[in-house]
């Protein structure tokens, strides 16, 4: 049974990796609006199974996992800043602050999609202007949502997690294995 990796990013690769799963990857090319007036904490999820589907459409008789996460602060849906100046403005409004991280899962099976919501609280120090410049500068964190990445510098912002970690790098593991399960996908 082949899995396919619906999303381009690195950093599930690099989890799907880790627990040897094996998988090909074919990056969704959906449309990632939304409508404006959708809760933000059921954005995710509904991105990750249009990811999900649109690429089941094209593998029938593939396990197709999709993604999406954002980070919610006081109410407000941070996903990838435009550019450095949006980085560093959502690093001020995370420092000192707990967040969280939401991602949307979705698997598509044999015409059938399940799909969850995983919340991870995120609590970061109090963070000074110099060391978020020079973090943006350095690890261009153009393509993560929040504009940090856990497994990288930024985890020597963060002070405290409460959930799972892999949902804070982008890929829920733990409730991945369980959708997985459900599916009929075997993972060992």
């Amino acid at each position: 049974m082949e899995l396919v990796l619906a999303s381009a990013s690195p950093r599930r690769r690099d989890i799907l990796d880790a627990a040897k799963i094996s998988y090909t990857v074919c990056p969704s090319q959906v449309d990632e609006s939304y409508p404006s007036d959708m809760e933000a904490i059921r954005v995710p999820e509904l991105l990750a199974r249009c990811k999900a589907e649109d690429v089941a459409a094209t593998h029938p008789d593939a396990v197709v996992v999709g993604a999406d996460t954002v980070v919610l602060s006081d109410g407000a849906l941070l996903g990838k800043p435009k550019d450095r100046a949006d980085a560093c403005r959502m690093l001020r409004a995370l420092s000192g602050h707990t967040h969280q991280v939401v991602s949307g899962i979705a698997v598509v099976a044999n015409g059938v999609c399940y799909s969850d919501t995983v919340v991870t609280e995120v609590t970061m120090r109090p963070i000074a202007d110099g060391e978020i410049e020079a973090y943006v500068n350095r690890d261009l964190p153009l393509d993560k949502a929040g504009a940090y990445g856990i497994q990288e510098a930024a985890g020597l912002f963060v002070s405290q997690i409460h959930g799972d970690y892999y949902n804070v790098v982008g890929l829920p593991l733990c409730r991945l294995g369980q959708l997985l399960t459900e599916a009929g996908f075997p993972l060992f």
